[in-house]
């Protein structure tokens, strides 16, 4: 882990502080401070390289111990499947064609197609994840070049759940989506942990944000936020542990200033005694046994 950061991933700001230096399965982490929007993010960090190797062999073995699906990951990811799934049908009337990025088992594609009755694409690195979810004959590739070489069509609905906050260049790639894989009307979902509720500071975790920054992320990289939630489901009734937002490219063609958000610090702390005083007053409500 020897990339240093120096530019925030979200305005290019070069001046930045130590925002936590914690320690995540016996690996130490630095996440810095952009001095002039607010976004937390990791530096040093895993090189490109490195980042690739370790989705691909040691992601799912560190996190859970096992690169086979396991029981209470499955029950976590049709909890959020069902939940994802309810947030859309409030708000999206019909879907043609799916991609879900980093699918995982396949469990959201498989419900939304149900819901929907969409056509279903995924993008998953991990092998034995990606071998279990192609088990139900949905397509899923290994990357998104992967993916362009051989699906000439673009998508009414991609997919990003707890997706962004792994990625080293979140603007670009976002753009990215936009301009080369998201029809005009589309729609972008995306779901990240919330930084003022959830541990977030994780190896895999290179950027921590918060409604606000994430909200400036997807508006720099051309996306206009339609709705945006904070909640629990499916470890918690009460914590809002998760951001769920949903989005669209943006008619503003011309680039927006970034709104920077202050007092970050303070947030964390006072959204982490939260979550602590909750969790202790009502245990059951904050956090759910999943298996």
């Amino acid at each position: 882990m020897n990339e240093l950061v120096f530019s925030c991933p979200l305005c290019g700001g070069q001046k930045s502080s130590v925002f936590a230096r914690p320690v995540f399965r016996d690996e130490a982490l630095n996440y810095r401070l952009c001095a002039n929007c607010g976004l937390v993010y990791q530096s040093p960090r895993k090189t490109p390289e490195e980042l690739a190797a370790f989705y691909e062999r040691e992601y799912r073995r560190l996190y859970q111990g096992s690169e086979e699906p396991t029981a209470k990951d499955l029950a976590v990811q049709q909890g959020r499947a069902q939940a994802l799934g309810a947030f859309l049908q409030d708000r999206l009337p019909a879907v043609k064609r799916h991609l879900d990025i980093g699918c995982s088992a396949g469990l959201l594609l498989k419900h939304l197609n149900g819901l929907y009755g969409c056509q279903s694409v995924g993008i998953e690195p991990g092998q034995a994840y990606r071998a279990y979810a192609q088990k139900d004959g949905i397509p899923i590739y290994p990357t998104l070049e992967d993916l362009r070489a051989s699906f000439a069509e673009r998508f009414d609905l991609i997919s990003l759940a707890h997706v962004l906050e792994h990625l080293p260049e979140p603007h670009a790639y976002l753009a990215s989506l936009r301009e080369t894989l998201l029809t005009q009307d589309g729609t972008l979902l995306v779901e990240v942990p919330n930084l003022y509720a959830h541990d977030s500071f994780e190896t895999a975790h290179l950027v921590a944000y918060s409604s606000h920054t994430l909200s400036q992320m997807l508006a720099t990289a051309g996306f206009a936020v339609l709705a945006l939630r904070e909640h629990g489901r499916p470890r918690s009734e009460i914590l809002p542990l998760y951001i769920t937002v949903l989005a669209r490219p943006s008619k503003q063609r011309s680039a927006l200033p970034i709104q920077p958000e202050r007092n970050v610090r303070l947030k964390r702390r006072v959204g982490l005694l939260r979550r602590r005083l909750l969790t202790r007053l009502s245990p059951r409500r904050a956090w759910r046994r999943m298996v």
